[in-house]
């Protein structure tokens, strides 16, 4: 290779290198910029739902007319602007539970509301009900762990929430709904027995356990002591 060649060569390099840095610095900025707008909007409508609750002294009863104000308001703000709602669900969510927790209010409750709040609303507007629901689950989610509330509870009437919302929609929201919280019930214990229960096993599958393991499952002996057997 001639020395021309090497410096071509070393050229591109550089070239490449210094276009992958302002890339690089691009992306950061912009997640930087989306990382602050989000934490804004957490920090607002948490001060907006404990002051609302502080006002009306009854925590108990107005949480959920809050909670579905509060939802409303962020739906209407997407849809003068035109788009964001995917993004801003998840940080609306968590700032709801977060206001709500802030006066003593029932974060379980609230949570599911929330959720269901969501869910309907991107129906309503056209958006992409699934991933707003898997946002609007993981923002009560985070908000619970950050206040050391019971996160499995939560989860549970979260999940529940969004494939009830779902239901109502109809059957293709549903199944979407379901398949992408498949992931946070996962994630959570003690939830997918609650919230997304699996078929019962069936008894060919039990006796293929029994021959693979050499146990009796626990059904069979209580079928036989019940029997007498």
């Amino acid at each position: 290779m001639s020395n021309e060649e090497k410096t071509s060569t070393t050229g591109i390099g550089e070239g490449m290198g210094k276009a992958g840095t302002v890339v690089k610095e691009g992306v950061v900025s912009s997640l930087k910029g989306i990382n602050e707008i989000e934490a804004e909007i957490v920090s607002l409508v948490r001060n907006t739902v404990s002051n609302a609750l502080r006002a009306t002294g009854a925590v108990a009863g107005e949480g959920i007319n809050v909670t579905k104000d509060v939802v409303k308001g962020a739906i209407s703000a997407t849809e003068e602007v035109g788009t964001g709602l995917i993004l801003s669900t998840k940080s609306v969510a968590k700032g709801v539970v977060m206001g709500v927790s802030d006066v003593g209010g029932d974060v379980v409750t609230v949570a599911s509301q929330t959720v269901k709040g969501a869910v309907k609303g991107a129906a309503e507007v056209g958006a992409d009900v699934a991933l707003v629901a898997r946002r609007s689950v993981d923002g009560v989610i985070e908000a619970t762990k950050e206040i050391g509330g019971n996160v499995e509870e939560v989860a549970a009437v979260a999940v529940s929430g969004a494939i009830e919302a779902a239901g109502a929609i109809g059957n293709t929201a549903l199944k979407a709904v379901k398949d992408i919280l498949v992931g946070v019930v996962e994630g959570v214990k003690d939830v997918a027995s609650a919230a997304l229960p699996k078929a019962k096993t069936s008894i060919s599958e039990e006796k293929t356990f029994a021959k693979e393991t050499g146990e009796i499952p626990e059904v069979t002996t209580r079928t036989k002591g019940k029997r007498g057997e």
